[in-house]
C-alpha cells in the first residue's frame, strides 16, 4: 500500500507522542514493503528527503512566526499536497488543526484518523477555544472512513457520543533493561530516595494537588517534577508557589530517553497524574522503567494499569501513599506492568496491529 502519514512535525522524532510512533511504525511499515510517506514541517531538523527508506515531504509550517494558527495553515498544506499523491491511504494522527480542512482531503484513499484525546475537555484551553475543539472532533468523525482509539476509554466515548465504531489500537514503549555497569548518578539523588513525575504544565494533569499531598506527608525524600516549567502560564504558577519548598525539586524539560528512564527506574514511587485523554505515552514508559507508579484514579489509567498501581484522588490520598509505599514491598505490580509491556504495548505489537487494521480497511475497500 502507499501510505501517507499526517499531523505531526515530521520524523526523526524531536518533539513527543505521535512523532515517535510515526517514527517507529513508519520504518517498520516500509520494512513490511509498503510505500510510505511523512509530511515534515519545513522548521523540523532533518532535511532529507527519504529517513531509513521512508519517504519525507517538507511542507511549509509558518508557526514561529504566527503562533498556533500556523498549525492550521501547515495541516492546509499537508492536505493540499496529498491530493496529488494518489495515496492508497491516509493516516491523520489528531485532528485539532486539521479537521477544517477536512473537505479537501482527496476523495481515492481511505482516510484513518487516530481520534487522541479528549482535546476539548482540557482546562488550559479557554471557553470558545474548547467549543471549536468539540467542534473539531465532530468534522475529523464526519471526514473519516475509520477511526482508531488509543484508549478503551476513548472508544466508548466515540460509541456513546457519535455511534461510531473505533479501532482500539494503543501507544506503544519499550522495557528498559539497567546496564549493570552503570552507576546511577543524577545530581544528588539515591536510588530509591525520591519521588518522581514527568509531565507537561496543565491543570488537568493533577501537578498541584501531588505536590501539596507530598508537602501533607512531611517526607524527607526530595519529589523531583520534570517537565517544561516555563512554557505554560501554570508551570510559573507552580513554580512560584512551591518555591521557598526544598524538598521539591523543578527540574525542567529532559528529553533523552535513557537520562529518564534511568530517572524513573531508580524512583521510590513514581507519580502520573493526568486525567484526560488515551493512552499516555510517558504512562507506558514508566511501566517499562520498572516504576512503582501511583496514578490518578480515572477509567483511562485504570485501563491500562488495572490493579497492578496504587492510586489517588486527592491530596490527603497522595500524603498516604507517600508515607506507606516503599518499592521493595510492590515487586509484584511493577513485574506484572513490566510484562504487559513486552505483550500488549510492544511497539512490535501495536506496528503490527496498524498494518493488519490497514489492510483491513484496504480489502473492505476493495470488495
Amino acid at each position: 500500500m502507499k501510505i501517507g502519514i499526517l499531523g505531526t512535525r515530521g520524523i526523526p522524532n524531536h518533539h513527543g507522542g505521535f512523532e515517535q510512533f510515526t517514527e517507529y511504525f513508519a520504518v517498520y511499515a516500509k520494512e513490511q514493503g509498503h510505500d510510505i510517506y511523512v509530511y515534515n514541517s519545513h522548521l523540523h531538523p532533518y532535511k532529507s528527503n527519504t529517513y531509513k527508506g521512508v519517504n519525507i515531504i517538507h511542507a511549509y509550517d509558518p508557526e514561529s512566526k504566527i503562533g498556533t494558527v500556523g498549525q492550521f495553515i501547515y495541516d492546509f498544506n499537508c492536505i493540499r499536497d496529498s491530493r496529488k499523491r494518489n495515496f492508497d491511504i491516509i493516516l491523520q494522527l489528531g485532528y485539532t488543526s486539521s479537521s477544517i480542512w477536512g473537505w479537501l482531503l482527496p476523495s481515492k484513499p481511505i482516510i484513518i484518523t487516530n481520534m487522541d484525546g479528549l482535546e476539548w475537555k482540557r482546562t488550559k484551553y479557554s471557553k470558545n477555544v474548547r467549543k471549536f475543539l468539540l467542534y473539531a472532533e465532530k468534522l475529523a468523525i464526519k471526514t473519516s472512513n475509520y477511526l482508531i482509539s488509543d484508549s478503551t476509554g476513548i472508544q466508548s466515548y466515540i460509541k456513546r457520543k457519535y455511534n461510531k465504531n473505533s479501532e482500539y489500537i494503543a501507544y506503544g514503549a519499550s522495557v528498559f533493561i539497567p546496564s549493570e555497569k552503570a552507576c546511577f548518578s543524577f545530581e544528588d539523588l539515591e536510588t530509591n530516595e525520591y519521588f518522581l513525575l514527568i509531565a507537561r504544565m496543565e491543570p488537568e494533569n493533577n501537578i498541584e494537588m501531588i505536590l501539596e499531598g507530598y508537602l501533607k506527608s512531611h517526607s524527607g525524600y526530595p519529589f523531583c517534577v520534570i517537565g517544561n516549567i516555563e512554557s505554560t502560564p501554570f508551570g510559573n504558577y507552580l513554580k512560584k508557589k512551591f518555591a521557598k519548598h526544598k524538598g521539591i525539586r523543578f527540574l525542567g524539560a529532559i528529553y533523552d530517553l535513557e537520562t529518564l528512564d534511568n530517572l524513573r527506574f531508580n524512583s521510590r514511587l513514581y507519580f502520573h497524574g493526568h486525567s484526560v485523554g488515551g493512552t499516555n505515552p510517558s504512562l507506558l514508559e514508566a511501566m517499562g522503567s520498572h516504576s512503582l507508579i501511583a496514578a490518578h484514579h480515572n477509567d483511562f489509567n485504570y485501563a491500562i494499569l488495572e490493579d497492578d498501581a496504587l492510586y489517588f484522588k486527592s491530596a490527603d490520598d497522595v500524603s498516604e501513599l507517600i508515607k506507606n509505599e516503599n518499592k521493595k514491598d510492590r515487586l509484584d505490580l511493577i513485574k506484572r506492568n513490566s510484562d504487559k509491556i513486552k505483550t500488549k504495548f510492544s511497539w512490535e505489537y501495536i506496528n503490527n496491529s496498524y498494518l493488519k487494521f490497514f489492510n483491513t480497511c484496504f480489502d473492505e475497500k476493495n470488495k
